[in-house]
C-alpha cells in the first residue's frame, strides 16, 4: 500500500499510511496577526479530517488553536511536553484528545506509530512566553516511515536521531524576508537531505504566508525556495525523488522494503 501526501500550504500535510489519516501542524487561517495567506486557495472541510494532528512546537503558525478548534470530536492531538502550561488555550480543546510529547515517546494509531524526535528550534510560544517546550519532529511508521522535520534547523545528530526513513518532509523557507537562526533553508535542507538519505522528499514551510504590505521585499525568499531545494537536492542527493507539490496537490509513494 502506498503513502500519500498531501500538502495545503506552510507546515500543514495530511498523510495518509496503512488507512490512517495523520495531519500536520494543521493551520486553515487566511490570516494570522501580520501575515497574509497569499498563495493557495484555504484547505477545504475535508482537509480537517484526521486520526491525529501532530504539533511540532508551539508558534502560531504551527499550533493555532483557531485551526485545531476544527478538528473532529475525538481526533487525537500529539503536542510537545509542557504545552498545556504553557498554551492555556489547549484546555479548551475537550473535544480532542491530547497527548504530550518529548523525543523518544512513542504513540500507536490504528496501524501506524508515531515517534517524536528532537528538533533545533525555539519551543516558546511566542512574542511572550516563559515557559519552554522542546520543539519536535516526528516519524510517522506504517507502511512507510515519514518524517515531518516541523521548523528545525540542521544539527549533527539529526540523521541518527531520525533513523532510516522513506520520505522527508522538510521546511525549505519560512513567512517572512530572513530566516532566523533554528531554520532549514532551500540549501541547508539539501544538506539535511543528503544526512537522512530517504527514498523521495517534500518541500515545505514557503510560499504561503507573508507580511503584510512587505510583498516587495525580498520577494525570492517567498517566491524561490521549493525550486532551489529541487535544483540543490539534485546535487546534493540525486538519489532522492523530490516532488516539489502545488498547494492542494498530493503524490502517491510505492514503498520498497
Amino acid at each position: 500500500m502506498p503513502v500519500e501526501i498531501t500538502w495545503w500550504g506552510h507546515a500543514t500535510c495530511t498523510v495518509v499510511d496503512s488507512n490512517v489519516r495523520v495531519l500536520t501542524d494543521p493551520l486553515f487561517a487566511r490570516r494570522l496577526a501580520h501575515l497574509r495567506r497569499r498563495r493557495g486557495a484555504l484547505p477545504p472541510p475535508g482537509a480537517h479530517r484526521a486520526d491525529v494532528a501532530l504539533v511540532s512546537h508551539l508558534h502560531a503558525d504551527h499550533l493555532h488553536l483557531p485551526s485545531l478548534m476544527r478538528l473532529a470530536a475525538g481526533t487525537r492531538l500529539l503536542v510537545p511536553r509542557g504545552a498545556r502550561r504553557a498554551v492555556p488555550g489547549l484546555r479548551r480543546l475537550a473535544h480532542l484528545e491530547v497527548t504530550e510529547m518529548a523525543p523518544g515517546d512513542e504513540t500507536p494509531v490504528g496501524d501506524v506509530v508515531v515517534r517524536a524526535v528532537s528538533a533545533r528550534h525555539d519551543g516558546r510560544r511566542l512574542p511572550l512566553g516563559p515557559h519552554r517546550s522542546p520543539a519536535l519532529g516526528y516519524v510517522i511508521s506504517g507502511e512507510a516511515r515519514t518524517y515531518f522535520a516541523g521548523d528545525t534547523g540542521l544539527f549533527e545528530s539529526m540523521a541518527e536521531e531520525v533513523g532510516p526513513v522513506d520520505v522527508a518532509l522538510l521546511p525549505v523557507g519560512g513567512w517572512g524576508p530572513y530566516l532566523g537562526e533554528g531554520h532549514l533553508d532551500a540549501g541547508r535542507a539539501a544538506q539535511a537531505l543528503e544526512r537522512l538519505a530517504p527514498r523521495s522528499a517534500v518541500p515545505v514551510h514557503y510560499g504561503t504566508y507573508w507580511p503584510i504590505g512587505m510583498d516587495a521585499v525580498r520577494p525570492h525568499e517567498f517566491h524561490a525556495p521549493g525550486e532551489e531545494f529541487v535544483r540543490l537536492a539534485a546535487r546534493r542527493a540525486p538519489g532522492v525523488a523530490v516532488h516539489r507539490l502545488g498547494h492542494g496537490e498530493s503524490v502517491r509513494l510505492g514503498v520498497a522494503r
